[in-house]
């Protein structure tokens, strides 16, 4: 690893320590990643963006701390987060495994058992580049409503990703999810957990990173693996119903909880994600 002084300085400065070399990290697709190499040896992770919202970073590391507070999943290290960056301790990049995919599947059932005060956060967030607003609401089809589908749909129209009758047919399924969606307690959500956001390390291990951290329905997260896809994802969830099985019907709301992030996706590349979203929300109608 080369030394980049600028990046190495601004790390000296949060963490205390010197920074005695650096190296960039492909794979980020909003942020800069630069590996960093203390002087005790011990790795750390450095994300860098220029002008980020406010809370930006905020935001990633009070979700990261949430998550890892329960200790129940493996959630990396936040040591250190400002406006203009977040460090988080290095996990050594490995391959998944069967193993691997069932602890995960086991840890991230003991994770959302873990719970949350209420259906929300209380601050607002981010998924992806987006805004994400978090304040609570009563039940989970409320919140699911105005805080999960309501917003990007508006936003998606409003960016010419949805035609007139496809965001009529998104909105007209909302008004029906009281009778589509059943009641829980709050589970304490990852809330963007695709697969690039699953990070499987050399010593056999699953960490959940960049989350958009939240109380909500459990099978959100599940949704959201089962649309983008997992290793051994059959192995994952097979050990999540042996710790917390799900309620009856499941599966017929799989798609229904996908309509988040079809229509987030459909916000920000455009693309087929609004006709798919559409097309999901048909089925419920």
């Amino acid at each position: 690893m080369t030394r980049q002084p600028a990046v190495a300085r601004r790390a000296e400065q949060l963490l205390g320590t010197a920074v005695v070399s650096t190296a960039p990290v492909a794979g980020g697709d909003i942020a800069t990643a630069t590996k960093l190499r203390l002087n005790d040896g011990t790795m750390a992770l450095m994300k860098t963006l220029p002008h980020p919202p406010e809370g930006f970073f905020a935001a990633e590391a009070r979700g990261l701390r949430w998550l890892a507070e329960p200790g129940a999943a493996l959630v990396p290290e936040v040591l250190a987060d400002e406006q203009d960056c977040l460090i988080i301790r290095w996990i050594e990049p490995g391959r998944p495994s069967p193993e691997a995919a069932e602890a995960l599947g086991r840890s991230l059932a003991a994770l959302h058992r873990a719970g949350a005060e209420g259906f929300g956060a209380p601050e607002d967030g981010f998924i992806g580049r987006l805004p994400m607003p978090n304040r609570s609401a009563p039940t989970w089809a409320e919140f699911y409503a105005v805080r999960r589908l309501l917003p990007y749909l508006k936003l998606a129209h409003d960016r010419g990703a949805l035609e007139y009758d496809e965001a009529a047919a998104i909105e007209t399924l909302v008004g029906r999810l009281t009778t589509l969606l059943p009641e829980e307690p709050p589970a304490r959500l990852h809330g963007d957990l695709w697969n690039g956001n699953v990070l499987w390390d050399r010593d056999g291990g699953a960490w959940l990173i960049d989350p958009a951290a939240y109380g909500g329905h459990r099978e959100v997260d599940l949704a959201m693996l089962l649309l983008f896809g997992l290793p051994h994802l059959d192995r994952v969830l097979a050990a999540y119903q042996d710790v917390a099985p799900l309620a009856e019907g499941w599966e017929s709301r799989v798609a229904l909880h996908q309509l988040f992030p079809l229509l987030v996706h459909a916000a920000t590349f455009g693309g087929g994600y609004g006709a798919r979203a559409a097309e999901v929300a048909r089925g419920y109608l």
